[in-house]
Parts: C-alpha cells; sequence; structure tokens
C-alpha cells in the first residue's frame, strides 16, 4: 500500500503501540518512570522521549508529516523553543516571517537578546525580502502558512530553495494547516512544527507540541530537548494519539464547512473582508491551491463600522468566544484585545488588524447552524440610525 497522504489510514495505523498482552484495539499506557536499564539500546526516561508511547505517537507524525522522525513535546512552545535553541546560537542570525503565533514572537523579543541571537522580521516572504534581509551569519527562516490571524499564504518552494541555496535550516509553523491540508517536507521545508493543542488534539483539553524532520535534525532537537524538560507525559500522550485517530474526519469536516462560510461572509452586507485562502478572492489563493490539499477551518473577518462588535460576539449562541482554536466547536475571538493586544493600535493597524476583525476557528457543527447563528448575531448588533 502507497501510505503517502493516505490520512484516514495513517491517523489510527501509522505508529500503532501494539497490546501484545490481551490484543485490545487501543494503545497500552505506559506510565513508568523507572525502566530496567540493563537491556539493549537507550535508557527509557520520560524527559528522553523514548518512552514506548512517545516512541510510537512521534512515529504517527512522521508518517503524517513524510518526514523521518517525529517527537513529541508538552507544548507548542517546548517545541518551537527547542528548535530555535538547538540551531541557533550566540551570533547566529534568522529571518522571521512577521505574522506568526503570539507566543512564539514574544519568545523571539524576549529571549534572543539575552542569547545573542539576531533577527529580522519581514512583513511579506518573497524572494526581494528574503534577499534583503539575508547575513553572513543567517542560518535560519522560520515561518508560518496561513498566518494568523490574517491567512496569508507563502511559498514554500521559493522560501525552501532559498534556504538550500544560502545552506540555511528551514523552519514552518504548520498548524493552521495541519498535516491533512499540507505537508511542507513535500516543498523541501526542513522542520516541521504543530501545537498538537489544536488539531492534533481537537477537542480543547490537551496541550501539546511536535516536532518533525529528518533523523540527522532531530539527533539535534533531541540533544537539546532533554535539557530542557519539555516532555509530555505519557498519559497525555495516548490521549493525543487517540485523538489523532480522528484528525483527518474533523479537518476535512471542518474544511469543508468553513470554505462554505467564508462564501457566506464574503456575499454578506455587514462585512467588510474575508481573509480564507479558499476564496477566490484571496490574493494567494492560486498558490494555496498549489500547496494545500484544503484550505482549512481558520478564517478571519472584518465586520462593518454599523457592527458592534462587543454586542456580535455577546450576541452568538453557538460560536464560543474563546482563546484556543481549532477543537470541534466553533470558537472566535478579536486579535485586537487577545491575541494582538501587547501591540499598540498603530503596530495593529499597519499589520491590518482592525478592532472589528475577527479570528473564527470553524468547528464540526452543521454549517446552516453556524450561518444562522452568525446571521442573527450581526442581526441584533447593527447600529440603530
Amino acid at each position: 500500500m502507497k501510505e503517502k497522504h493516505n490520512h484516514n489510514y495513517l491517523c489510527v495505523h501509522a505508529g500503532q503501540l501494539k497490546d501484545d498482552v490481551y490484543g485490545g484495539a487501543t494503545a497500552p499506557i505506559y506510565t513508568s518512570t523507572a525502566y530496567d536499564y540493563r537491556g539493549e539500546g537507550t535508557n527509557l526516561y520520560p524527559r528522553y522521549f523514548n518512552t514506548p508511547n512517545q516512541i510510537a505517537l512521534g512515529k504517527k507524525m512522521a508518517a503524517l508529516e513524510n518526514t523521518e522522525a517525529g517527537m513529541i513535546f508538552g507544548s507548542g512552545m517546548a517545541a518551537i523553543s527547542a528548535v530555535f535553541l538547538a540551531f541557533l546560537k550566540t551570533g547566529d542570525h534568522v529571518i522571521i516571517q512577521r505574522a506568526i503565533y503570539g507566543g512564539t514572537a514574544h519568545f523571539i523579543s524576549a529571549e534572543f537578546k539575552n542569547l545573542g541571537i539576531e533577527y529580522t522580521m519581514i512583513e511579506h516572504v518573497d524572494q526581494q525580502s528574503l534577499d534583503a534581509s539575508k547575513q553572513p551569519n543567517t542560518k535560519m527562516i522560520y515561518m508560518e502558512t496561513p498566518s494568523n490571524p490574517l491567512l496569508e499564504v507563502t511559498d514554500m518552494d521559493l522560501v525552501s530553495a532559498f534556504a538550500k541555496a544560502n545552506s540555511l535550516t528551514s523552519v514552518i509553523d504548520n498548524t493552521f494547516a495541519s498535516p491533512i491540508n499540507q505537508n511542507p517536507a513535500d516543498f523541501g521545508i526542513d522542520i516541521i512544527i504543530h501545537s498538537a493543542t489544536k488539531y492534533l488534539g481537537g477537542h480543547s483539553d490537551i496541550c501539546a507540541g511536535t516536532v518533525s524532520c529528518s533523523q540527522v535534525n532531530m539527533d539535534r532537537v533531541w540533544n537539546t530537548a532533554k535539557n530542557y524538560g519539555g516532555s509530555l507525559s505519557d498519559q497525555t500522550v495516548w490521549l493525543l494519539e487517540r485523538s489523532i485517530k480522528t484528525l483527518a474526519l474533523r479537518v476535512k469536516k471542518q474544511s469543508k464547512n468553513a470554505k462554505k462560510i467564508a462564501k457566506f461572509l464574503e456575499k454578506h452586507p455587514d462585512i467588510k473582508t474575508v481573509n480564507y485562502p479558499g476564496l477566490k478572492s484571496h490574493p494567494q489563493y492560486q498558490l494555496a491551491k498549489k500547496q494545500m490539499r484544503a484550505f482549512g477551518g481558520m478564517m478571519s473577518f472584518e465586520l462593518k463600522n454599523h457592527i458592534n462588535q462587543t454586542e456580535f460576539l455577546e450576541n452568538l449562541n453557538i460560536i464560543f468566544p474563546a482563546l484556543s482554536l481549532a477543537g470541534v466547536e466553533s470558537t472566535i475571538l478579536a486579535p485586537s484585545t487577545t491575541s494582538h493586544s501587547l501591540l499598540t493600535p498603530q503596530e495593529r493597524s499597519e499589520q491590518g488588524i482592525s478592532d472589528k476583525l475577527l479570528r473564527f476557528s470553524v468547528g464540526i457543527e452543521e454549517v446552516d447552524i453556524l450561518i444562522e447563528d452568525l446571521e442573527g448575531a450581526m442581526e441584533k448588533s447593527r447600529k440603530k440610525k
């Protein structure tokens, strides 16, 4: 069987940890922190990322991302920081896409100065900006596509070619797309990171992260990560493995729902703009078609001035205002008061983030119910003339 992109199969069976004692359909949970050290191979210890549950789920992630190796972390930020610290040292320089997860941006601004690591933020990842940003000490390029919260799409072929031509390590946060809709390794990207708290977990009850890459790169990640204690408990690893079994089913439904809702919102008189890579009006629609199998369950949209955004959120009955995303339930937030609240109004404006911009994570509910909820909230929130 050709396993590449057979996502339903891979989600269920890749890296499956067998119950060899009783033949159960689900994997056993190895909760021990003490293993016999006299056997062959590496000593087993949770902080070394090598317990049976950790190894099995790492293999599943590698299969889903078409890489040689995978590793599971205690959070998305544990995964991100491990990659940065494994590949960057004092005196190095990294090129970073500006539109990235707020936690990543904060880590860069708070820690890189202390570590003596230089960086350049670029608004749009294109050949000109890459060429202008490269320095003799540049070692890495870091990006997200689609981006948060404006769903910009970055050309992975371009980034990969630039990285290889200049001996750089290319890294992507693939959380928004998920491995179901996009596999950056197919485009030559070196390291793929996920906040597994989002689509991989999918039920708003797990905090985790993953890294997928070649075995050579993973050896570097592991040598650094084992010193920082960012491992995940085996009970939560088991829960995450259980959740990933339905990943393809969930993401395909969320992507289908989101595309229908984006088309509805694009035509709605109360909506100024809709940011969704599956719309033909999206500036990188053709690129998204090339890189993504479907366009995902994430979008953002901007309300027109006559809609009170605070009342709109309060008037939603089904869609839940919440900070996180990508669960089976639909959630929504205002970036200006949450993820991007630390920026000045001018900085937000320069990035295209207005007070009326809302980020919408579409769930698996019936799409008609979600559209009715949006329509009802807009009707109740129109300012009286």
